[in-house]
């Protein structure tokens, strides 16, 4: 082993320091306590910084360049139809929140800043690991690689402080947040997040009304029953599931045995004695309904409840469609047999309610048999057959035309101000996933490929912006000071007290919703996971996502914004 690192492998061969520093940086961020883990990202700097240090490589910089816009890029993919979106009039009060947080987070960065003498490297390390977005390492660097004025010496030095300022704020920037809002606040003002959730779960769901969202379950269950009820005979199948939709209940029909022979299933069948009858419904619904009692005796018959079923992801495009609730569309006769099984927005599954309208490029799952469900898919948009394939023209085009919009300057006493071709990146994502949200057949890049872009490619740049920094982790360190770990600290608390002021009193908010808000705000994925632990349910991410996005568009570009009010 110690020949091993006399030898120093990894010098003629860097591309596997950065494979084994990735390894290690996923092994650190999987440390966790309760719901607050280090974090991938953090991970692989940490990583980086200590093999830097003991090896002395240098990455080429096109390296972590192609990572960081491929993740820019990606980033603004993934976040753009819910960034749009919350630019409409129903979004911009979560909208104001996240931008009072933001602006909040830049000011009180570049205070402390100034105050405390920091360039521009430890000014933006500052900003990224207090409001814990990684982003602003690359966006930062590539700012001050545009700074007039700066020694090749300099600037290397402002760019490592980059991630060295990151890297000891981070961590308790995350941790703090997280507490704050899960813990602290709900402490301080005497609120129950988890009854609160509770109650306005149950002011969302309506669950009296709505036996598809009863206390979160709706499992679809298939029997078969032998009619043995007088009454039943002689009706028709749409007159009996008519009946049962009146009452609450989502019973079906779904086919029928008649003697021996399966028939061809039309709701104006006319049901007989001894008639099989294939049932689909919610199992709350059909224990409530007591199918024994009223249809008759429960028989196996394999072949009748043998039929294809399907689960079918379908884009929300139809304009019929579009702006209706959860509850009228389930009375419409397309939606017979057919259940909506979950809803993704902007890529993560929402916790839809029955007042929840359906927006375009909403992705509906609607489950049922085969027969039953494309029709109703083609109802509602556009569905969209499961695909591995990328479409690596779209992703390829959007970085090619997002650089070219970004490399433009204007100069402003002295200084040069541009997107950089990774903000161009990211403006780009926006705008090819909002396109992707309203025309669904285009720029297919499946969730695999969204992580590998977003999460890997944000990691591979961090572990080589560590590895680069590593041998003056140390001696930046001592620059910095310890002063920066409580520095950063305020940095991170101050914002999300001003906005939660701003959210409480003045937009009066209702507090789960305010926390997810909050946390979206400064981008905290580790927050809202423990604001959802403690309130025991999703309720709180209904506030996370609009402001979510919002953050890591305005956050990622104050990486640039502070870099300039420093130099």
């Amino acid at each position: 082993m110690i020949d091993f690192l006399n030898r120093n492998i990894f010098q003629p061969h860097p591309e596997l320091l950065v494979f084994i520093t990735v390894a290690l940086g996923f092994l650190f961020g999987k440390l966790r306590y309760k719901a607050i883990a280090l974090g991938a990202v953090t991970g692989c700097l940490v990583a980086g910084l200590l093999l830097g240090a003991q090896f002395k490589v240098t990455i080429d910089g096109t390296v972590k360049n192609l990572f960081f816009t491929m993740f820019l890029f990606a980033l603004g993919y993934k976040v753009g139809p819910q960034f749009f979106r919350g630019l409409k009039k129903d979004g911009l009060p979560q909208v104001l929140n996240a931008v009072v947080v933001c602006v909040t987070g830049l000011l009180v960065s570049w205070g402390f800043a100034v105050m405390l003498g920091y360039g521009p490297g430890l000014s933006a390390g500052l900003l990224g690991g207090a409001l814990t977005q990684s982003a602003v390492i690359g966006v930062a660097q590539d700012a001050i690689g545009n700074l007039p004025g700066l020694s090749a010496e300099r600037m290397k030095n402002e760019e490592n402080l980059v991630a060295i300022g990151y890297a000891v704020t981070y961590p308790l920037g995350t941790i703090l947040c997280a507490m704050l809002l899960a813990n602290v606040l709900p402490k301080l003002y005497k609120r129950d997040l988890a009854a609160e959730s509770a109650q306005l779960a149950k002011e969302l769901d309506a669950p009296g009304d709505d036996p598809d969202l009863a206390e979160g379950y709706y499992e679809v269950v298939l029997r078969a029953y032998r009619i043995a009820r007088p009454d039943l005979v002689g009706r028709t199948i749409d007159d009996f599931e008519n009946q049962q939709q009146a009452l609450g209940h989502r019973i079906y029909l779904t086919r029928v045995r008649r003697d021996g022979k399966i028939l061809d299933h039309t709701q104006s069948t006319v049901l007989r004695e001894g008639d099989v009858v294939a049932v689909s419904a919610l199992r709350g619904s059909l224990v409530d309904f007591d199918a024994r009692t009223h249809i008759g005796p429960e028989t196996d018959d394999v072949e009748l409840l043998g039929y294809q079923t399907e689960s079918l992801h379908v884009v929300a495009s139809d304009k019929a469609q579009l702006g209706r609730t959860v509850a009228d569309l389930r009375r419409e006769p397309f939606m017979v047999g057919v259940y909506i099984d979950k809803i993704y927005r902007s890529g993560t599954e929402f916790p839809y309610r029955l007042s929840t309208t359906l927006e375009r490029g909403d992705t509906v799952i609607l489950t049922g048999p085969k027969r039953l469900v494309d029709p109703a898919g083609k109802a509602i948009g556009k569905p969209v057959p499961t695909s591995f394939a990328t479409d690596m023209l779209w992703v390829g085009l959007g970085i090619f035309l997002g650089g070219c919009i970004g490399i433009p300057a204007l100069t402003v006493s002295g200084v040069p101000i541009s997107l950089s071709t990774s903000g161009g990146a990211l403006i780009m994502g926006l705008v090819f996933g909002w396109i992707r949200g309203k025309y669904p057949t285009y720029g297919n890049v499946p969730p695999g490929a969204q992580w590998f872009m977003d999460t890997l490619g944000l990691c591979l740049f961090v572990a080589v912006v560590g590895i680069n920094a590593g041998p003056s982790f140390t001696s930046g360190l001592s620059t910095a000071g310890w002063g920066l770990l409580i520095w950063g600290a305020v940095a991170t608390l101050v914002p999300l007290i001003v906005g939660f002021l701003y959210g409480h009193y003045v937009q009066k908010i209702r507090f789960p919703i305010l926390m997810g808000v909050l946390a979206g705000g400064q981008t905290t994925t580790a927050a809202i996971g423990a604001i959802n632990e403690q309130s025991k349910s999703q309720i709180p991410t209904l506030g996370y996502t609009i402001p979510y996005a919002v953050g890591n568009v305005l956050l990622t570009i104050w990486g640039a914004v502070i870099v300039i009010l420093n130099h």
